[in-house]
């Protein structure tokens, strides 16, 4: 164990040296989701021999699955982490460091994972664990939790001397454009304040963030954000719709690179409209703004590494949902609203074994400092 968390530790220090130097690296959870019935889980944390939950009426379980712990006994706290959509993305220049600015309104939804903290025993181990059910999954000092709790312990000074065990309950696939391993890494960021009492405040976290990935910033917000830079500058804005909006997100079971589809990026295609009017209509309006409004400069190029990507695309919108757009870089598509003959859509999706579907659900969560994401 010792050798083991030594060798975590040199590599957890070389990613968040290396990665303060040159910007974003991201390491994104692995390949493939694991579906299953849905269980119930109550955000909730130990204390002492009793269990108290640190806020009522929490329910994990739209588009969970499967929930369960194999670490013996029960964690010191359960969390969810969601996944996101980008409700529009625009493209605005290629910056000389290599990376793109963006304006992005982002918005969290009620399908994504769990993430279970125990804490070691004192003295048991020198390191942070990790374990996940999702084959594939990394679960060394490369994986954004375990980057997560390294930098928190770093930027903090807390924790001394103590150290957490991570269950990964992962249904968020990788190459989707939901940002499934961002959720997970500022999750596990507010886990370790929650489990320290605190030391920072979110604001700290949010501006820590950035050494980790553009969009764990996200994630630490409210709920809905629009996003700027490389998606880390945060600018936080009011719901465009209660939480419970209907969204339903199709996942073709071949994913999306990131650098692929910008490889493909032609940059005379790229809309000329200004990010800043898009999110007012938003705000204005609503998710039933026009559809011209639900713009994201990614999809051309995507469609032409994946071109059966633009057929899905076309179908879904011939199913009647009131508005369709591919989600970040891809291959997920999300659906505003429902089809027009529920019953039809889902039993012919389910006979595909080219699609995942995930019918959800918009959320956000509220405004005290120990409000996480809740369903």
């Amino acid at each position: 164990m010792r050798d083991k968390c030594f060798l975590h530790h040199v590599l957890i220090v070389a990613l968040l040296t290396y990665g303060s130097i040159v910007g974003n690296i991201p390491f994104v959870c692995a390949f493939g989701i694991n579906t299953g019935t849905v269980d119930r889980v109550s955000h909730q944390r130990k204390n002492g021999g009793a269990t108290t939950r640190l806020r009522s009426g929490t329910k994990i379980g739209a588009g969970v699955g499967n929930v369960s712990s194999s670490s013996a006994g029960t964690p010191d706290l359960t969390l969810f982490s969601p996944s996101k959509i980008n409700l529009f993305l625009r493209i605005i220049r290629r910056r000389p460091d290599g990376f793109h600015d963006l304006g992005s309104l982002f918005q969290t939804t009620a399908f994504g994972d769990v993430l279970e903290f125990t804490a070691h025993p004192p003295g048991s181990s020198e390191c942070d664990t990790m374990e996940c059910d999702m084959k594939g999954v990394p679960l060394d000092g490369s994986n954004l939790v375990m980057r997560a709790l390294a930098l928190m312990r770093a930027r903090t000074g807390a924790a001394e001397g103590k150290y957490f065990h991570v269950n990964l309950i992962k249904k968020v696939p990788a190459q989707g454009g939901l940002g499934g391993g961002s959720g997970n890494a500022a999750t596990a960021m507010f886990g370790f304040n929650e489990l320290l009492d605190r030391p920072a405040t979110n604001a700290q976290m949010v501006e820590w963030s950035a050494e980790l990935g553009s969009d764990i910033t996200f994630f630490l917000s409210r709920g809905t954000a629009y996003c700027t830079g490389r998606g880390e500058i945060l600018r936080p804005v009011p719901p465009v719709a209660t939480s419970g909006t209907a969204v339903c997100i199709v996942k073709p079971k071949i994913g999306l690179s990131t650098p692929a589809v910008f490889k493909q990026l032609n940059y005379d295609e790229l809309s000329e409209v200004d990010p800043e009017d898009l999110l007012g209509k938003f705000l204005e309006e609503g998710p039933g703004t026009n559809v011209e409004n639900y713009v994201n400069d990614l999809e051309p190029p995507a469609f032409r590494v994946l071109p059966e990507l633009a057929e899905l695309k076309r179908e879904l919108e011939g199913s009647g949902f009131d508005r369709v757009l591919m989600s970040g870089s891809g291959s997920s598509i999300f659906c505003i609203g429902r089809p027009d003959d529920g019953d039809a859509f889902y039993e012919r999706f389910e006979r595909r074994d080219d699609v995942d579907v995930f019918p959800t659900h918009f959320i956000n969560r509220g405004e005290g400092a120990g409000d996480w994401f809740e369903i």
